[in-house]
């Protein structure tokens, strides 16, 4: 072979090489861009869980406070149910005694 075809095997043997390390480069380069994508998007994924317990718990926090609220209230009109139905025994217990004292009176109770 003479200097020529050499310079020229050389050559072809150099361009193959450069094509094969960019074509592997390239192979790199798309596995860091997905690399990437994948660490962005668990990233926002992560984010977006953490927003939404936040509000899940802000939730939670205002039923329980509606629930102690309604609580109170229903404790509230129960001792009140409790002190109108005492009111209306002794209201019945005097009504039958002075019906008991009309009679004992000579009179006719209505």
């Amino acid at each position: 072979m003479d200097a020529a075809q050499l310079g020229a095997v050389g050559t072809i043997v150099v361009g193959l090489a450069a094509a094969i390390g960019a074509l592997i480069g390239k192979r790199g380069e798309n596995a860091a861009s997905q690399s990437g994508a994948v660490l962005g998007g668990y990233s926002t994924l992560v984010d977006n869980l953490q927003e939404e317990r936040a509000q899940l718990r802000d939730r939670v926090a205002e039923n329980e406070r509606l629930l102690a609220a309604a609580y109170a209230e229903l404790a509230s009109e129960r001792a009140d149910k409790a002190a109108l139905q005492a009111r209306i025994a002794e209201l019945t217990t005097e009504n039958q005694q002075l019906r008991e004292r009309i009679a004992a009176l000579g009179g006719q109770p209505t």
